[in-house]
């Protein structure tokens, strides 16, 4: 059983949303939770806010426990560019790409290490 929780059109580069995706890959809900909070980077409430709204998908939709989630996949993908142009000097103009970014968690149980 899965969770997942996408956010779309963010405005932040693809490049600088997965640094912040990287600390957290792989981890407990809970450790993440707490590497997101204090890390200094503009992705880090965007990426915490997607998080805990794929925590609520998982208790709400799939009745799952919180203690037993672990961060399987997340990814940040690139979304549509925003083309804007800045005046230059001599009469020039120069073009300004401003990226958006397609962000996902994907959550799922421990398995059990019974038997």
């Amino acid at each position: 059983m899965e969770a997942r929780a996408i956010a779309r059109h963010i405005r932040i580069a693809p490049r600088k949303a997965k640094l912040v995706a990287d600390l957290v890959r792989g981890k407990q809900v809970n450790e993440a939770l707490a590497i997101l909070k204090f890390t200094p980077k503009g992705a880090s409430p965007v990426i915490e806010k997607l998080l805990r709204s794929a925590i609520a998908n998982a208790e709400n939709n799939h009745s799952m426990d919180k203690d037993d989630l672990y961060i399987s996949e997340i990814y940040a993908n690139q979304g549509p560019t925003m083309k804007r142009f800045r005046p230059r000097a001599q009469g020039r103009a120069t073009q300004i790409l401003k990226r958006t970014s397609h962000i996902g968690i994907v959550l799922r149980e421990k398995p059990d290490k019974e038997g």
